[in-house]
């Protein structure tokens, strides 16, 4: 800063003021200020400015995975609507591992951020401690969880596969069966598995039809996978839902590689409207869960938090959307 304010021929003191953007600084001052800065490559800290004003400017994220397109457009959503606040998202992946997220949590809530955004309702003990004592607004997304720690953005997981279960036994469909993964690290997986466990259980119907394609994330090799295991022990299986669009294409695949035509021997959907389930072939049935709908929500939850104008807690569902692909028509 004191090279910046000798090329500028200002204080540093000034310098400090036209990166804050003071009015008390002129335009042409400030002009002169940013081209010495860039003249030199210098980049402002704003550390100590952070100390005394209590804000970091930042808002901290956690995801399961960053390969997942959903979670990834929920990221771009929540990055393009703080940008015009002048905050930035500092993202940390759990890899479908609630000890991971303890960890992550516990770093991110050192660096005191703004707000701080989850994927799911379910942590870790500990986990749910530092949250509920953050001091700072906390939202989960992606779920609807019954005790929430503080604002909620999501959606029911198992509501929305119950959509798909009725869509296929309003067919006619009865042998239903589904793919998934482990459940006790994918937890909105597992609230889908319940949702087709107990819309079966509505309908009557046996809900014992369920494929362990693996550890979450599910990809298409796992789908396929479990596919020929399930037309190999359970060939009667008229319809299939896939925790997944992908696990939902890999099971595609290993129809066709098979002879097994989709949908007039088996339907097959997916979950989360990925580009591969509307270009595949036949295209997948799925359930669109929005997901840019959750990072725009939660950017204005969040600027409405800052500014005040919300105190109470706020339970924000959003509604997926059953998308009817010729998979399953």
């Amino acid at each position: 800063m004191t090279d910046v304010a000798r090329l500028a021929g200002v204080s540093p003191m000034t310098v400090s003021r036209a990166f804050k953007s003071d009015s008390s600084i002129s335009g042409a001052t400030r002009e002169a200020i940013l081209k010495a800065a860039d003249a030199l490559g210098y980049v402002f800290d704003s550390t100590a400015s952070n100390l005394r004003s209590q804000r970091t400017d930042f808002v901290a994220v956690t995801i399961p995975s960053i390969n997942n397109a959903n979670f990834a457009d929920t990221v771009r959503a929540l990055s393009d609507g703080l940008k015009p606040r002048g905050l930035q998202i500092l993202l940390g992946t759990t890899d479908y591992d609630m000890a991971e997220e303890e960890r992550l949590i516990e770093q991110l809530l050192r660096r005191r951020p703004e707000a701080i955004v989850v994927t799911g309702g379910n942590h870790t003990p500990r986990a749910r401690r530092m949250l509920e004592n953050a001091g700072i607004p906390v939202i989960e997304t992606w779920d609807l969880p019954e005790t929430p720690i503080d604002h909620v953005v999501g959606f029911s997981n198992a509501q929305a596969v119950r959509g798909m279960v009725d869509h296929f036994v309003g067919r006619g469909l009865t042998r239903i069966a589904f793919i998934g993964g482990d459940a006790s690290r994918d937890t909105r997986g597992a609230d889908r598995r319940a949702g087709f466990v107990s819309a079966m259980a509505a309908h009557g119907l046996d809900a014992s039809r369920l494929v362990a394609a693996g550890p979450p994330p599910i990809s298409m090799r796992e789908g396929a996978d479990a596919m020929a295991r399930l037309l190999e022990e359970l060939p009667d299986t008229e319809a299939v839902i896939c925790v997944s669009d992908l696990s939902a294409f890999g099971a595609l695949t290993e129809c066709q590689r098979r002879g097994v035509a989709v949908p007039d021997r088996i339907s097959i959907a997916g979950f989360g409207d990925y580009e591969i389930a509307g270009v595949s072939v036949p295209p997948l049935t799925t359930i669109d869960p929005h997901p840019r709908d959750i990072g725009s929500c939660v950017v204005a939850l969040i600027g409405d938090l800052l500014d005040g104008k919300r105190s109470e807690p706020a339970r924000i569902i959003i509604s997926p959307d059953l998308i009817l692909r010729q998979s399953s028509l």
